[in-house]
């Protein structure tokens, strides 16, 4: 029955509903948890490899270690937004804007 309704699903809403249920059930917020994690560091690993630097050199340069940037590349550990702050603004000298919506 799920593969039939996953076919059916008109658009990537639906099929978010369909594979983690609607908006505000646990599953469908830790879905869009990880989602967001992924996101972020998708933009970490883009932004440091823009800036031409090994995820080493970032560590350094912020005062910590070359592990931490990976697990934050791959999506493995929280992030406060201190740090978030720290490794875009202060290590690649990029601008972070946060909307809250």
């Amino acid at each position: 029955m799920k593969n039939e309704e996953i076919r059916k699903a008109g658009n990537f809403d639906e099929l978010l509903d369909i594979k983690y249920g609607k908006i505000g059930t646990k599953r469908r917020d830790d879905f869009e948890k990880q989602a967001q994690y992924y996101v972020i560091s998708e933009m970490l690993k883009a932004a440091r490899k823009e800036a031409e630097m090994t995820q080493e050199q970032l560590a350094e340069k912020i005062g910590t270690k070359k592990s931490y940037i990976s697990r934050l590349e791959n999506g493995k550990c929280d992030i406060q937004l201190s740090t978030l702050y720290r490794i875009f603004e202060f290590g690649l000298g990029k601008q972070v804007n946060l909307l809250i919506g």
